[in-house]
């Protein structure tokens, strides 16, 4: 047994369902507990500093009024962190297997195994994540993946890490071009087969018998969707050329409430969204990572038929996504109910 397999036992053991419950149960006690320690140790500092027991007060109200809000925004720069942490393993990973990895098949494959498993981790952890139909997807042979792109597309990394680690497949993401200008990620979306997407590299990707996945609405649908998980795709039927000329099935895909882990701004959206269409630059504020509910449901194909034009294909899509918003969704979704989902007496989940 190899140490990434010795690794993958641990973390498994680790992520049980006792564990979960534990976790679930404990979460909001432990925020509470965290909160009243540090008020108490800002009261015991500003007492010792000479403040009287007024500021205190009116400081403690300020406290508790605004530490929510900063940890909305605090929140996703953990997400960042994670990114950041999966690209230092694969550097890590390059560094000591250079030479002895030089002549192996899959010279990356401990590497993204050991980032599969801290995405899986991270998932089971914050969003007690869920993933169905999974086994849908063909054990071989290549397939199209078209999902709802949420504000941060959290839940695509865990479908890649539950891919790699259960099916021993790679499931390739096309992303936009600017993730490979972020300084230390060009290697770490390489080896995570993340592609930007031109056509003819799908097609190619696919020819060669690999899953592909990706979002019509892309960019625009992350940052301009909301609650109402509306599709955001302007007539974009790219993918469905991809998927006709390359003769591969369509598989819809859809995570309950994405769009409440992680929300953008919705204050100055025409303004932001002008700025975006003109410069195509996403500057528009993410908040959240809120330990809601994950659910992915992974749909039945739509098979290729010759027969079909990519219009065709592309309304068939559009409409088989947006039946499973309508079937696994709550509209309007609320965070609060996205939370309560992880309690199974109050849990919103749906049959398959």
């Amino acid at each position: 047994m190899t140490m990434s397999e010795n690794l993958a036992m641990d973390f498994i053991i680790l992520c049980d369902a006792d564990t979960e419950r534990l976790l679930t149960n404990t979460s909001i006690l432990s925020w509470m507990e965290t909160v009243n320690v540090a008020m108490e140790t800002m009261y015991g500092v500003m007492e010792d500093l000479g403040v009287d027991s007024l500021d205190i007060d009116w400081i403690s109200f300020l406290v508790w009024m605004f530490l929510p809000i900063m940890v909305a925004f605090i929140l996703p720069v953990f997400v960042i962190l994670l990114l950041y942490l999966t690209a230092l393993i694969i550097h890590i990973y390059r560094a000591r297997h250079k030479l002895r990895d030089a002549f192996a098949v899959d010279v990356w494959l401990g590497a993204r195994k050991t980032a599969a498993l801290l995405w899986e981790l991270q998932g089971k952890i914050w969003h007690g994540y869920e993933i169905h139909g999974v086994e849908k997807l063909p054990a071989t042979g290549p397939a199209l993946v078209v999902y709802y792109h949420g504000a941060i597309p959290i839940d695509l990394y865990y479908v890649m890490a539950k891919v790699v680690l259960h099916q021993n497949r790679l499931l390739y993401a096309v992303a936009d071009r600017f993730l490979f200008k972020i300084p230390g990620w060009n290697l770490m979306l390489k080896v995570m087969c993340v592609t930007p997407g031109a056509p003819e590299d799908c097609i190619k990707l696919l020819r060669e018998g690999n899953l592909l996945s990706l979002s019509p609405g892309g960019v625009r649908e992350a940052l301009f969707g909301d609650e109402y998980y509306r599709l955001v795709w302007k007539n974009r039927m790219g993918f469905a050329k991809v998927a006709k000329k390359a003769k591969v099935p369509i598989y819809p895909m859809f995570t309950q409430n994405c769009r409440e882990g992680f929300r953008s701004i919705r204050m100055g959206r025409h303004f932001l969204e002008w700025v975006y269409e003109k410069t195509r630059l996403p500057i528009v504020p993410i908040y959240g990572g809120f330990p809601v509910k994950f659910r992915t449901y992974i749909g039945d194909p739509i098979p290729y038929d010759p027969n079909v034009s990519a219009q065709e294909l592309a309304v068939k899509t559009h409409n088989a996504l947006e039946q499973m918003i309508d079937t696994y969704q709550k509209i309007p979704g609320t965070v609060f109910g996205a939370l309560l989902d992880r309690i199974p007496a109050f849990s919103t989940k749906k049959e398959d």
